[in-house]
């Protein structure tokens, strides 16, 4: 599977658009007549949402806050060029961090 896909400019009846090669598609069927969004970071680079119809509305509220600061999160890490590749001395740090950190049946409860 794969996580990029060559787009070409196309021209859609009296628009223009962007064609995405079938491979996507059969790849990611949750995505085929899906309505969606671009947003223009800078002048070379654009994140395209892909927004697939939801049958759970249980969490719709916390599913839109998680959704508006990841696109938050990434719109400032793509804008001040802050993304870097996730290590192996990272993951090593990150579990250094938590070692022996137990947390209680309580806790979990309450959240």
């Amino acid at each position: 599977m794969s996580n990029s896909y060559s787009i070409r400019s196309t021209k859609i009846g009296n628009s223009a658009g962007f064609r995405l090669p079938a491979e996507f598609y059969r790849e990611h069927p949750q995505f085929a007549n899906a309505d969606g969004w671009i947003e223009v970071l800078s002048p070379d680079t654009a994140i395209l949402r892909i927004l697939t119809p939801s049958g759970d509305d249980e969490d719709a509220e916390d599913s839109v806050m998680m959704r508006l600061f990841l696109d938050f999160a990434m719109k400032e890490a793509l804008k001040n060029n802050t993304l870097q590749p996730y290590t192996t001395e990272m993951s090593e740090a990150a579990h250094e961090l938590i070692a022996g950190v137990e947390l209680d049946d309580e806790s979990l409860e309450d959240g």
